[in-house]
């Protein structure tokens, strides 16, 4: 899974829009990240900046805005209604999908080292990239504000975690900032068929991590509990990493509970949809559909919509979309107004805007036609990418045949976790289709390159070793990936449905073929290697995958053959 990340760091400026645009100008450059949101605030005088993009794209484009913000924002002329200590407030990563916080954390730390060293930014880490367990709380980094860092600043315990010093010139003008890593933060709204906020807010306090104050008696009127320090005890609710309150909407007519979930490996959405559901039928109240105010990433739908799925006893083994398809209509996503998941799915959105036209987007006829061109790319390892794709296409739709197949019910787990795998193997070889074009590409770019000195020489020579162990790893993976179809064909082979065992066999020779077809590749691009030892190990490795996959598919047609003879 590509990995993508979101930043949403906040400039003390929200008034003068050339410098905001200025800002974002530079963030933007290059078309590497996309820019989401510029929310400007005149009384707080700040502006919060939301983009996504891959990570080493996005801290360059963090870089490029703190250095603007320097450049441009003088701290020492500063006043607004927010808290801040610096041009650049705070700058968090959040991970969006295929990278973990941890990463995002450790991400955040170099982040705030390169803004010290390159910048002469001094830089706080907070959240989940903090140093230490108190600096967690942003609030004890802001302690005192951009007018308390003279008597903070070269303290021991008290200063930045990188680029300390006395308090200097440029540390007036540029203040601190204060760089962490924290979860994606998800804002929905439950719709309920009633008019009262004071229920919905009754549902909100039932459910949210903060709960609601305990009262004498348990009455609702009773007086507010308090502990022996005068603090009122809270009752906490159903959810963790959760906040929502209670309200009425005059554009649609009804109320609603808001939430924030702060933490979706906590709680999920549609485990927040399901007991906000439970909350309310308690009460007497139905939810009748969710917004989802902004942009979401695409594992809470793809979570969501397995998690009714697997409540349905259906096979989770279907292309993505569909899954998207039933999380939308489960949790009425689509209730007040259309859901169009190419407008509210981050990753759907950068993908939208990438330019470059890729082989599997076309259609079969223009793929085809693509490849008998006068072009040699793509060629033989994009189309050997694609046979395993759909050898392990078909395996995957013996299993869903299986899941659904009448008086095998009670089966329908076990096909649906091969049909899982097929989808996982199928996703991994589609996208070695146009991987191996990029690394056809690659090698083609080195021989555009300058070879006038010797330095040129060199790194030409340097470049074109590099392309060319790209070009022989793209199809050892391929081989690779193909050859963990077998199993699926084989299983569904031996226990799937037998009125499609047929399929399993085409599958087992495509995949055969995707194996010994990208063999041919590996071999051809390693005799260009001059390191002969990584060469003769990939070779290696390359030549028992594809003997392995003689008899592995000579076994599966042997099964096949078997059971079309009993029928």
């Amino acid at each position: 899974m590509k990995k993508i990340i979101e930043c949403v760091p906040n400039f003390s400026e929200g008034r003068d829009k050339n410098i905001i645009d200025a800002i974002t100008a530079e963030i933007e450059k290059g078309g590497e990240v996309k820019l989401l949101d510029v929310d400007p605030g005149e009384a707080t005088n700040r502006t919060v900046v939301t983009f996504v993009g891959e990570p080493d794209a996005v801290m360059e484009a963090a870089l490029r805005g703190m250095r603007k913000a320097a450049e441009l924002i003088d701290m020492r002329h500063h006043h607004g209604a927010h808290p801040r200590m610096g041009a650049t407030d705070v700058c968090p990563l959040i991970p969006v999908s295929g990278i973990t916080l941890e990463e995002c954390a450790s991400l955040a730390r170099e982040l705030a080292e390169r803004a010290a060293a390159e910048l002469n930014i001094p830089c706080y880490c907070y959240e989940a990239a903090a140093f230490v367990p108190e600096r967690k709380n942003l609030a004890i980094c802001r302690e005192g504000e951009y007018e308390g860092l003279a008597e903070r600043m070269g303290k021991e315990g008290k200063g930045p975690d990188f680029g300390d010093r006395a308090f200097d010139e440029g540390v007036a003008r540029t203040g601190c900032t204060a760089v962490g890593a924290r979860d994606f933060l998800i804002a929905v709204n439950f719709n309920l068929n009633t008019t009262s906020t004071r229920r919905a807010n009754a549902i909100a306090f039932d459910v949210r991590e903060k709960g609601r104050p305990k009262r004498e008696g348990g009455k609702p009127n009773g007086k507010p509990v308090k502990d022996e320090n005068g603090n009122v005890i809270m009752l906490p609710g159903t959810l963790k990493s959760t906040k929502a309150i209670g309200w009425f909407i005059d554009e649609y007519g009804i109320a609603q509970v808001s939430m924030n979930i702060t933490d979706m490996g906590v709680t999920p959405l549609h485990v927040a949809f399901d007991e906000v559901c439970r909350a309310a039928a308690a009460r007497g109240i139905r939810v009748t559909g969710t917004e989802i105010v902004g942009l979401v990433p695409k594992r809470a739908l793809l979570d969501a919509g397995k998690h009714y799925l697997r409540r349905q006893q259906r096979s989770l083994g279907i292309p993505e979309e569909e899954i998207i398809k039933i999380a939308v209509k489960s949790m009425g996503l689509d209730e007040l107004k259309p859901f169009d998941p190419a407008e509210k799915v981050i990753e759907y959105m950068l993908d939208a805007d990438k330019n470059s036209r890729k082989l599997v987007d076309m259609t079969c006829r223009g793929f085809a036609d693509e490849t008998a061109s006068e072009s040699p790319a793509p060629g033989g390892g994009s189309i050997s990418a694609y046979m395993g794709a759909l050898g392990a296409a078909l395996g995957t739709m013996v299993a869903n045949l299986s899941a659904h197949k009448a008086g095998w019910d009670e089966r329908w787990e076990e096909f649906s976790d091969v049909a899982e795998k097929g989808r996982f193997l199928q996703d991994a070889l589609i996208r070695l289709v146009d991987e191996d074009t990029e690394a056809f590409n690659r090698i083609m770019d080195v021989f555009a390159m300058p070879k006038k000195t010797d330095e040129e020489k060199e790194a030409r020579k340097e470049a074109l070793e590099k392309a060319t162990l790209y070009a022989t790893q793209v199809p050892l993976r391929t081989m690779k990936t193909a050859f963990e179809t077998f199993d699926i064909l084989e299983a569904m082979a031996k226990n799937g449905n037998p009125a499609s065992v047929s399929d399993a066999g085409v599958g087992a020779l495509a995949a055969r073929a995707a194996v010994q077809g990208a063999y041919l590749n590996v071999k051809i691009n390693a005799a260009g290697l001059k390191n002969r030892d990584v060469a003769e190990a990939m070779l290696s490795e390359a030549h028992e995958i594809a003997e392995n996959a003689d008899s592995r598919e000579s076994g599966i047609l042997s099964v096949v053959n078997n059971v079309i003879a009993t029928q």
